[in-house]
């Protein structure tokens, strides 16, 4: 539970929706390690003379090069990203709503496309070659949007602040969205790649059969989620005030040239890398499961098929394929009842079952494991469906906050003004402050009431920052309401409300603790709850939770701006904040976050967790030990 506390904090940043989340453990592999280098197809290439040449792991031999490319990567993505939404405002004159429907739309993109690069990863190139390609379209949608920047006919002309107050500012062309949305489409392509597969690649230099391999894998996340903190602490400061104060071209380009320095570092360690081969996608085996029970749908099950039980044979002359495991660290799941209708793929008919024992076909039958596998998907859905709602509220730390925060007194001093991207430091500090002591105080405190190992299980942290993103919507609109209600009594020709942009921070705080619980609960909720070979599925499982959340929120948003207002009034997102009703949308969201509880707390209170054959044969175990062995698997 230590290590694992360290290793979430990475991905419950402000910017888990549009930068990276990472898994809480190293994704299994192949016990065996090749002396291998890739070559340009992407297949795998002995470079001893025999082709049974082993080599040790690379270690720490290759740190400095995975790490250095993650830091420089991290850098150039967060740093280009934190800001956009005031680059639209400010520099390509969107709407208020087009530019939040803009980054809504890009980043559901963003992060469904995970799900595509983990598949070609596991199936067909493997993690070398997929995060360097990957890298390439980084680079190529940062040195786009670095142009857009610098040269003139690539942006709208500018203008001045009162010309742009007054909304009175040239919009862009149709050329020029066209190529910012090309920029945003390589950027998506890069993300889709490096963020399945940079912690595991990581993760392969590591030997986890010995000790010394698993101790150097723990370091790793260590030194990894350190790494993080302190790019996003640079990007979220220094980047982002040199794009508000010194130069938007200066503060994409820096982004910019550490992608190259990325990529650099990442080539130049080519040979002390470990390479381990594409050993098929689980996508396939889920697909295949699917078919499988669809093909032998009119077949009948036996009637002694309880769960737990694995009939050999003897149930009404049914025989169900049940393979041993064989090479492999996942543990045997049991055959269960919960959606009992997939059970039938696993039945055996003449001629499917080969003499050696495999399969002829795999598309007509399926093994206990691999029907168990997708019913762990399966039920896993609807407590991911609980977390999209949640997800939309944290979204707003990036779009209508930072539209709240320019009609706010921003000095921090006679001279100094806190840019709007680097408030979302707020609720990193919040996340920051509170894993540890959650982790190194409440938990022990927890554990002796509850005698559960993680004080609370996975499912009440989930529920727990669903209660807190709720709060979260409401305070945003207590405070939206104060902030508007002044700027509106003092009149000031720039609309600015003469309080300080920290009235902002209860909110952010708020948001704070919903990440800490519900984000770093979901991710292991996942894990715990797949099998060790669907660590990919879990992975990308989470990014179309905040990728669901976008395509809400962009509908959400497109539905308000549409139907509120009327008979001579602004709508809630009007451009002018002072004139619209951001606070309504904030209740509004928070009415759906109600909603989304009592949603959750149903699915929740259904939901069997995980368990294995072990458990199974374990006797004399009380409930709740039981139900934690399931978790911690």
């Amino acid at each position: 539970m230590e290590v694992q506390s360290e290793k979430k904090q990475e991905s419950c940043t402000w910017l888990a929706c549009c930068t990276k989340s990472f898994p809480i453990s190293s994704p299994p592999r192949s016990p065996s390690r090749e002396n291998e280098l890739p070559d340009k197809q992407g297949l795998v290439l002995p470079t001893s003379k025999t082709q049974t040449a082993r080599r040790q792991p690379g270690g720490w031999k290759s740190m400095p090069f995975v790490l250095g490319n993650e830091t420089f990567e991290r850098l150039g993505s967060i740093g280009l990203l934190a800001n956009f939404m005031i680059y639209l405002l400010n520099q390509f004159h969107l709407e208020q709503a087009s530019a939040a429907n803009i980054l809504s739309i890009w980043m559901g993109i963003t992060n469904f496309a995970p799900l595509i690069g983990a598949f070609v990863s596991d199936a067909y190139i493997g993690r070398f070659w997929t995060i360097g390609f990957s890298s390439f379209a980084s680079l190529l949608g940062m040195v786009t949007l670095t142009l857009i920047a610098w040269m003139p006919k690539l942006h709208p002309a500018p203008c001045t602040p009162h010309q742009l107050q007054l909304h009175q500012c040239s919009p862009p062309s149709t050329s020029q969205l066209c190529i910012l949305f090309t920029a945003l489409g390589f950027l998506s392509v890069g993300s889709g790649g490096i963020r399945p597969c940079s912690l595991p690649f990581g993760a392969d230099q590591f030997d986890p059969t010995t000790e010394e391999g698993r101790k150097g894998i723990n370091s790793f996340f260590n030194w990894y989620y350190t790494t993080f903190t302190l790019v996003l602490i640079v990007a979220l400061t220094v980047v982002v005030y040199i794009q508000n104060n010194v130069s938007w071209v200066l503060g994409f380009g820096i982004p910019t040239l550490c992608m190259v320095g990325s990529i650099v570092l990442f080539f130049v360690g080519t040979r002390f890398y470990v390479y381990v081969k594409p050993e098929g996608s689980v996508f396939s085996g889920i697909a295949q499961g699917l078919v499988a029970a669809y093909k032998k749908r009119m077949l009948k099950l036996p009637a002694d098929d309880g769960e737990g039980e694995v009939d050999g044979g003897g149930g009404g002359g049914v025989v169900l394929y049940d393979p041993p495991l064989k090479g492999t660290i996942v543990r045997k799941l049991p055959l269960t009842n919960q959606f009992r209708f997939l059970n039938k793929a696993a039945i055996e008919l003449d001629g499917e079952v080969n003499p050696d024992g495999s399969r002829s076909n795999p598309w007509r039958l399926c093994s206990i494991q691999q029907i168990e596998e997708v019913k762990c998907l399966l039920k896993v859905i609807p407590i991911w469906a609980s977390g999209i709602i949640c997800f939309i509220a944290m979204a707003q730390q990036g779009t209508f906050t930072m539209s709240q925060a320019l009609k706010t007194d921003r000095h921090l001093g006679p001279h100094f003004q806190i840019p709007p991207g680097t408030l979302g430091v707020i609720s990193m500090i919040t996340i920051g402050l509170w894993v540890p002591f959650y982790d190194r105080i409440l938990v022990p405190a927890l554990r002796k009431i509850t005698r559960i190992e993680s004080g609370i299980t996975l499912l009440q942290r989930i529920g727990i920052g669903i209660v807190f993103s709720i709060l979260a919507m409401v305070v945003a609109g207590l405070v939206e309401r104060v902030r508007r209600a002044s700027a509106i009594s003092h009149g000031r020709a720039d609309g600015i409300a003469p309080i300080s942009v920290m009235w902002l921070a209860p909110q952010l705080c708020l948001m704070g603790f919903a990440e800490a619980f519900n984000i770093i609960g979901q991710i292991e909720f996942y894990y715990k709850e797949f099998p060790e070979n669907m660590s990919s599925v879990a992975n990308a499982l989470f990014f179309c939770t905040a990728a669901g959340a976008n395509y809400f929120s962009s509908l959400l948003i497109t539905v308000v701006h549409g139907t509120t207002g009327g008979h001579g009034r602004p709508d809630w997102l009007a451009n002018d904040v002072n004139a619209g009703k951001i606070d309504y949308f904030y209740y509004l969201i928070a009415i759906l976050g109600v909603l989304n509880l009592v949603y959750f707390l149903i699915v929740a209170r259904r939901y069997n967790y995980k368990r294995s054959v072990q458990n199974m044969e374990e006797k004399g175990k009380p409930h709740h030990d039981v139900e934690l062995d399931a978790i911690k698997q």
